[in-house]
């Protein structure tokens, strides 16, 4: 079976989210994204910033985690963009036959 994972983004607009999200859909590259808006701080070339932003929780496959992180790195406007793939421990079967499926 597939290894299923989790990609987690952060990106300056939903509509970047939605972009990049539509590019990865139709590219077979992820199942489904969902976005939340959030309130981020973080530290930024000495000093501490404090934005919107809008978080992206990708369900793909491990095998497409660098094609992903590529995509992200090169669409995301970030100097230093967030890509993190989480492999979770227990996925309902169904759910995961859907997302290789959708994937392959």
């Amino acid at each position: 079976m597939s290894k299923m994972i989790i990609i987690v983004t952060t990106l300056h607009k939903k509509e970047d989210a939605v972009r990049i999200g539509h590019k990865l859909l139709k590219s077979r590259l992820i199942a489904c994204y969902n976005l939340w808006p959030i309130e981020s701080a973080f530290w930024w070339k000495g000093k501490i910033l404090e934005e919107n932003e809008t978080t992206m929780i990708m369900k793909s496959q491990h095998k497409h985690f660098n094609e992903v992180r590529k995509f992200i790195k090169d669409e995301s406007g970030y100097e230093v963009p967030e890509a993190i793939a989480i492999s979770p421990k227990d996925v309902d079967k169904s759910y995961l036959n859907w997302v290789k499926t959708e994937t392959e």
